[in-house]
């Protein structure tokens, strides 16, 4: 049974300023928690039902802590309307992701993705595809967000995902003439763009698009025509949608290392 401190202190990590202070986050999730722990993830503790816990005998490193709990106390301390079988908590990665390094390959620089189930599904869609660097305005919704994290399904082990001004960002990229593609209305469809090897793919916010202060950053601007029949009511896609088509599009020639 999980004492109150330990109750408190993991509510206390569905914000910000304490995964930051504790350098925690909370994974939920049989599936997720077996990932985390066979990947090698920093994973400190699991707090799971006791059948969860038998089933990972022989295949949990003895420094991680485990707490056998009832499925009332995961209900206590979870961040959803229905608990699985079983809770970590994971350190926050501390690495020193260098510019220089991230403009080698194909990286996303994402302005101002506020809403958690978009910022977790372009991360999704991210280690779906191969890319590796994930570049976030510091106005960004928190990649550890526990909405976050749930919706990206684990994608969190394959990506590095830093926190930047992106004027200073992309004011290097253009520097070392790396191409940044800016997903505009006004843009050139991505069917008739001839992407480069590498590259970034700038993705704005949700409703407000792209800064205007990223704008003269941008090489080349892209867009994802729609149908001609479609007058009223669609007058857009959402940032993921916008993201996981382009990064198909550019897999599909065979832009990205591994397609």
């Amino acid at each position: 049974m999980l004492n109150r401190n330990k109750i408190n202190f993991i509510i206390s990590l569905q914000k910000k300023k304490v995964r930051d202070e504790n350098l925690l986050y909370i994974i939920e999730g049989d599936k997720m928690v077996r990932e985390y722990i066979t990947a090698g993830m920093a994973v400190k503790s699991v707090i799971a039902k006791p059948e969860f816990l038998s089933s990972l005998t022989g295949n949990i490193p003895q420094q991680i802590e485990t707490e056998a709990v009832s499925y009332e106390d995961l209900k206590k301390i979870s961040t959803l309307k229905t608990p699985h079988n079983a809770l970590a908590l994971v350190e926050i990665p501390q690495r020193d992701v260098g510019v220089k390094m991230i403009l080698k390959d194909w990286s996303l620089a994402l302005d101002c993705i506020q809403d958690p189930g978009n910022l977790g599904t372009i991360l999704r869609a991210a280690g779906w595809f191969g890319i590796k660097n994930i570049v976030c305005s510091e106005d960004c919704v928190d990649a550890y967000n526990p909405k976050v994290v749930q919706s990206s399904m684990g994608a969190l082990i394959h990506l590095n995902v830093a926190y930047l001004p992106l004027i200073d960002f992309l004011s290097e990229a253009s520097k070392d003439q790396v191409p940044v593609y800016g997903t505009l209305l006004n843009g050139e469809s991505i069917y008739k763009e001839t992407f480069e090897k590498s590259g970034i793919i700038l993705i704005g916010n949700e409703s407000k698009g792209i800064s205007d202060s990223l704008i003269p950053f941008i090489s080349n601007k892209i867009m994802i025509p729609r149908s001609g029949d479609s007058k009223y009511g669609i007058d857009s896609l959402n940032a993921a949608m916008a993201a996981s088509i382009v990064l198909s599009h550019i897999a599909g020639k065979g832009k990205i290392s591994g397609f």
